[in-house]
């Protein structure tokens, strides 16, 4: 129930129709008696500026989750961003600090490296391929090279934005070995796809699966499907692999300590969650 003292978490990004945290969050809220609820805003990337200033003068606004296409953009409008927000260059939460100011931090890249580990699968001294270097690929490199990977692989068709990220990860891991401008898997313990390629109908795979090593354990960022394309194709080849809801649920522990709610585990979010494909 919504009442006049419900906190709101807005869920920005466009189109909406693919979102999956608010059947994650709310029920979880209902569950434990938090007055609170995500609720999705679509906002397209022309009003997205003019939007968010509107958005924060709300009383009753404690943050937002931000998705595609706004993580980047959202950088320039924080007054604070944590380190891991900086390395990225993206940021995909947003909290309002009781002064008014907006502190924007990113979850993605731990969301995914902790549903590796969670697998069973080592990060330390591993070699990783991020193909995407956008904001959910530049956040999950990030967090790869916090956990200790040896190699990374960056790929992005728009060459400037894997040197950029290149850039920064190498400033602040000077000793992690780089690569940057190819997207062939094989040689990898570890394999993700950070691009939205496999949201819509007819999308062309990532990158060749017929490169793909058994070994190798393939990630996926795209939600609209729980078995995306690519990771048929993964199964096929005897991969372990994770689903791109994987990655949501073993972040939104770090997100409710981060809004100052009660946090709770993957399995529990689980449990309460009513996600639909």
């Amino acid at each position: 129930m919504i009442t006049g003292e419900t906190a709101l978490i807005a869920h920005l990004g466009y189109p909406t129709k693919s979102f999956k945290a608010p059947m994650i969050y709310n029920p979880y809220f209902e569950s434990i008696g938090v007055n609170a609820v995500v609720v999705p805003m679509g906002v397209k990337p022309e009003n997205y500026t003019q939007a968010m200033e509107a958005l924060f003068t709300l009383t009753n606004i404690a943050g937002a989750l931000v998705t595609m296409p706004h993580k980047v953009a959202t950088v320039a409008l924080m007054d604070e961003l944590s380190t891991t927000a900086q390395i990225a260059g993206a940021c995909n939460a947003i909290k309002r600090r009781d002064d008014g100011a907006l502190v924007g931090d990113m979850f993605d890249g731990e969301g995914f490296t902790r549903g590796v580990l969670r697998k069973g699968h080592a990060l330390k001294g591993a070699s990783a391929l991020v193909v995407g270097a956008g904001g959910v690929g530049s956040a999950i490199a990030a967090s790869l090279a916090a956990g200790g990977v040896a190699r990374l692989g960056i790929f992005d068709p728009h060459a400037p934005s894997a040197d950029g990220l290149a850039g920064r990860l190498a400033k602040h891991y000077p000793r992690l070995a780089l690569e940057v401008g190819n997207k062939d898997p094989r040689g990898y313990n570890i394999v993700v796809n950070a691009t939205p390629l496999g949201m819509n109908p007819g999308d062309p795979l990532p990158f060749d699966v017929a490169r793909l090593e058994s070994r190798t354990f393939v990630g996926e960022v795209v939600m609209k499907e729980e078995m995306t394309p690519l990771l048929r194709e993964a199964q096929a080849r005897g991969c372990a692999f994770q689903i791109g809801t994987d990655m949501l649920f073993e972040q939104i522990p770090a997100y409710l300590e981060f809004f100052g709610f009660p946090t709770t585990t993957a399995e529990n979010l689980r449990a309460v969650a009513r996600i639909a494909y």
